[in-house]
């Protein structure tokens, strides 16, 4: 991406993450999010445990600050940073619960690893990195080289290496690694693991807007069904044929080895042990950071699971012709509206109010008689544009 003038002006503007910095509250939203969601790893949290950890964070700050310093509740202040204009929280209701759910955006979890990088480290490793670096470069040329005998030759080459090095410890010339080494390279794996953990989030939103945007031509689509369902079925393959959807796929599967399981504990919890990363004092959940993987892995297959049920009962047969019965209606509504904007009717407000009403009564009798699941996706397309879809989908669920 180009970082010119114009670009950098437009993130400033609409990105949430840059609205986050630029806020006079981010010190308190910042270091509250980060330790009830990114420390523990948690992906959601209902509405009453977050107030109640938030009231408890506002108490402690209004006995050192005053009681002016944040004066609003601490459920406003959650609803502040879930809506359209801030985009710090994702608010949500999960099929079948009446409990709103809290999960952080993408972008708030980059705004609160780089404020994480601002802090002093005990000293700067770059060996890792540049031996990462060239690894990274010899798994590329080795699995793009196609001549058979350059593999091969290269395969000798590491094999020579190796032999080598099992001469030297016979001899006993056993290099061990230096504390400052063995420090370079635990804090690279450290870092390079919380960065997969935010990976995790992004991913799932990604999904969820590719998801949404399906729903979006659903709703809006004008074709036969034929046509429609060979052009989403054409974008599910891409979805998961995608750079990212194979990416995802390969690290899962490589996850979700027992044995790689055993190799990874083993060797984690031998390093842990080392006396020096012990003085670096590791967070206590490093040991089971690779648990961690496992839980926000799950969590976003389930994400993506959902998405793909709801999408085959949202094009369920008497959905289908439901919601495009309704879509006809709030495109009536519309057009009558924009038919009198330029002389809008007289009379008495109530009189007009009451014409309104009518119409959102029959638009709500036809989402009634929907099934519930296609409620849900009926309400969650049509508020997409509002940037808030599943609140959206909650209230469109409960008006019905």
């Amino acid at each position: 991406m180009s970082l010119d003038f114009f670009t950098l002006d437009l993130l400033r503007q609409n990105h949430p993450a840059w609205r986050l910095l630029n806020s006079p509250h981010a010190p308190l939203v910042a270091s509250f999010l980060h330790r009830v969601f990114i420390q523990p790893n948690e992906r959601v949290i209902t509405q009453a445990d977050l107030v109640e950890a938030l009231e408890d964070d506002l108490f402690a700050l209004r006995e050192q600050l005053g009681a002016e310093a944040f004066p609003k509740a601490a459920l406003d202040y959650l609803n502040d940073w879930a809506g359209n204009d801030k985009g710090w929280l994702r608010k949500f209701y999960r099929q079948g619960s009446d409990e709103p759910y809290f999960d952080l955006t993408p972008a708030t979890e980059k705004a609160i690893a780089w404020l994480g990088t601002l802090t002093e480290r005990t000293f700067v490793g770059t060996e890792s990195r540049l031996l990462t670096l060239f690894e990274l470069l010899r798994q590329i040329n080795a699995g793009s080289e196609a001549d058979p005998q350059a593999r091969i030759a290269e395969l000798h080459r590491r094999r020579d290496e190796i032999d080598a090095e099992i001469a030297r410890v016979l001899d006993g010339d056993a290099p061990l690694l230096d504390d400052t080494a063995m420090r370079d390279r635990f804090q690279q794996f450290m870092a390079m693991s919380r960065h997969l953990l935010s990976d995790f989030r992004e991913v799932e939103h990604n999904f969820r807007a590719l998801d949404r945007g399906v729903r979006e031509r659903i709703a809006l689509w004008e074709g036969s069904k034929g046509e429609l369902l060979e052009d989403i079925m054409g974008e599910r393959d891409a979805i998961a044929g995608s750079d990212q959807g194979r990416s995802f796929r390969a690290f899962w599967d490589f996850l979700m080895s027992s044995a790689r399981q055993e190799e990874f504990s083993e060797l984690l919890d031998r390093v842990v042990a080392l006396p020096a990363v012990a003085e670096l004092k590791p967070d206590a959940r490093t040991g089971r950071v690779h648990y961690d993987w496992l839980e926000a892995g799950e969590h976003t297959q389930r994400t993506v699971a959902q998405l793909s049920q709801q999408l085959r009962r949202f094009l369920d047969d008497q959905a289908w012709l439901e919601n495009r019965r309704i879509m006809d209606i709030l495109r009536g509504i519309e057009s009558k509206a924009l038919g009198v904007r330029a002389t809008p009717p007289k009379g008495e407000f109530t009189a007009i109010a009451a014409i309104g009403d009518d119409a959102i009564a029959a638009a709500a009798a036809g989402v009634h008689n929907t099934s519930e699941a296609s409620r849900g996706s009926l309400a969650a397309s049509s508020s997409a544009a509002l940037g808030n879809t599943e609140t959206a989908a909650k209230t469109g669920s409960q008006r019905a």
